[in-house]
């Protein structure tokens, strides 16, 4: 069945697809929960540490899509970081992979 809804075409094939995409759009509201929990939990500890002489060291990843962008301060940061972007980037791969054989 197509709909044609404000110039936007619509693909609908029954209630099975609807499910799917629902089951999808949950699953991905849940991660956004818990990565901002993490952050929030993370937040929280780092502040309750006492403060003294110390070197600060980090690393961050920005995944647009399966494709990583790696930054930090020290190399051993950015090689932990570098190998979570590669898990990640592999699971990312496999979650497409396995959607596309399924359908």
């Amino acid at each position: 069945m197509v709909i044609k809804n404000s110039g936007i075409l619509l693909l609908f094939d029954g209630g099975m697809k609807m499910l799917e995409a629902i089951i999808l759009i949950g699953f991905g509201l849940l991660l956004i929960a818990f990565g901002v929990i993490i952050v929030l939990v993370a937040i929280t500890m780092a502040s309750m540490r006492r403060v003294g002489k110390g070197k600060a060291k980090a690393a961050g990843i920005i995944m647009i899509g399966p494709i990583p962008i790696i930054f930090g301060t020290d190399k051993k940061s950015v090689k932990t970081v570098m190998a979570l972007a590669l898990s990640l980037a592999i699971a990312l791969i496999i979650a497409f992979l396995v959607y596309w054989f399924l359908r």
